[in-house]
């Protein structure tokens, strides 16, 4: 397997980035572009990033459909005793997701519906984001987009790229204690999560950078959005 070429999330890493998805959106048809990592790396940083700086100059056809929409309801982690374990690859429907991922990829005439995470109810919430016909490129961020267990190892065949982004530990801990906190005003159980169940998906994910088509280094000096990751 050849190693994927790394880009530093600085200024000349980011034009040849934004200059990838301009080319994506000039093929004929729709195309599907998937952005992996660990907790806390800045995947929704830099896919909203991604997303603000297409659609200036293509309105209505470009979307963001995060995988997190695909969190089990809280209530059912709750009754499997799961809710400790929340972000894990048990607590999504991987198969919906792939479902939809599918259903973006055919169906072009109508509009689609996909859910959204949202952390202010720590549930997801359906029909939240809507997909136009006229939409020629889809980016979806998560975790397990280039994890190699299935359900998850049907996405990256849907997908026409896909990007891994990187950021180094003490720092990604640090943002995700962080975020943890705003939620939570509790820092020991901040903690905990970060370092703990975090970390346990941050282990499962990082073989998916070698299957990548290419790394971003997300520099510590980046400024993430507050909450996202």
């Amino acid at each position: 397997m050849n190693t994927p070429p790394y880009l530093r999330w600085e200024e000349p890493g980011q034009q040849q980035l934004l200059a990838r998805a301009e080319a994506l959106l000039q093929r004929r048809g729709r195309c599907l572009l998937g952005i992996a990592g660990a907790p806390g790396a800045g995947k929704s940083t830099i896919s909203e990033w991604l997303l603000e700086h297409l659609l200036t100059n293509h309105p209505r056809q470009v979307a963001l459909v995060p995988m997190d929409g695909y969190h089990l309801a809280q209530s059912l982690l709750e009754s499997r005793g799961l809710e400790n374990r929340k972000g894990a690859p048990e607590t999504f429907d991987g198969a919906g997701y792939v479902a939809l991922l599918r259903l973006l990829r055919s169906e072009t005439s109508r509009e689609i519906f996909a859910p959204v995470f949202r952390r202010e109810v720590n549930d997801a919430i359906a029909g939240a984001i809507a997909v136009p016909p006229e939409t020629r490129l889809i980016i979806t961020e998560g975790n397990y987009v280039l994890f190699d267990e299935a359900p998850w190892n049907e996405v990256a065949a849907l997908l026409d790229e896909t990007w891994f982004v990187e950021l180094e530990q003490d720092e990604r801990v640090r943002r995700l204690t962080a975020r943890h906190l705003r939620f939570d005003n509790d820092a020991a159980i901040a903690e905990w999560r970060a370092t703990g169940n975090d970390e346990r998906n941050a282990r499962l994910v990082a073989a998916g950078s070698q299957r990548s088509t290419l790394v971003i280094e997300h520099t510590p000096g980046t400024v993430s959005t507050p909450g996202r990751e």
